[in-house]
């Protein structure tokens, strides 16, 4: 942007398949908010519809180690500072409603303001490599332990034990009535 260009700051909900941005200008006014799907190329598109606004100072992401992951990569190989927002509190959430527009305008007001200063983790290194290994690790114990008993009891599932007794011949003795 120009050195005329106004500043202003990003703010992102995050969801599994869409993002939605808000930009704010440096006294907090709303200026637009939309919609991006969480894909690479929402999430260049999302930077580009933010940088289009004025000059970009900051963007708030909501589960910059979950949903927003990706996205936070993005936007820091481009060079854009990302501050790790909380969502906000429930007390919050019911005086002002539930809404993915409330949620983005509510992160970029909470960088804006200061009240969120959280640093995103970067998710790369030998932290990340070892979260990797006991992740996989964790998973072949709980696959190993939940397949022992049905292997070596001869434990059946409700389907197999229903199977069973359909296909079974009626048993004499059971009371019926004429």
């Amino acid at each position: 942007m120009t050195h005329n260009a106004p500043q202003i700051t990003g703010g992102v909900d995050t969801h599994g398949l869409t993002h939605h941005a808000a930009v704010i200008d440096s006294i907090g006014r709303h200026l637009a908010d939309q919609e991006f799907p969480a894909t690479i190329r929402g999430y260049r598109d999302l930077l580009d519809w933010t940088r289009s606004h004025g000059d970009l100072v900051a963007v708030g992401v909501e589960g910059t180690g979950a949903y927003g992951a990706e996205l936070t990569r993005v936007l820091t190989a481009a060079g854009v500072a990302v501050v790790d927002v909380d969502r906000p509190d429930r007390t919050t959430r019911r005086m002002k409603g539930k809404s993915d527009p409330i949620d983005a305008y509510a992160a970029a007001t909470a960088v804006l303001s200061g009240r969120a200063t959280g640093i995103p983790k970067s998710r790369d290194g030998a932290v990340e490599a070892v979260r990797v290994l006991r992740i996989a690790r964790r998973s072949a114990i709980a696959t190993t332990l939940n397949n022992r008993p049905r292997k070596v009891l001869g434990w059946k599932t409700p389907a197999e034990i229903l199977e069973h007794h359909l296909q079974s011949p009626q048993t004499s003795g059971v009371a019926t009535t004429a």
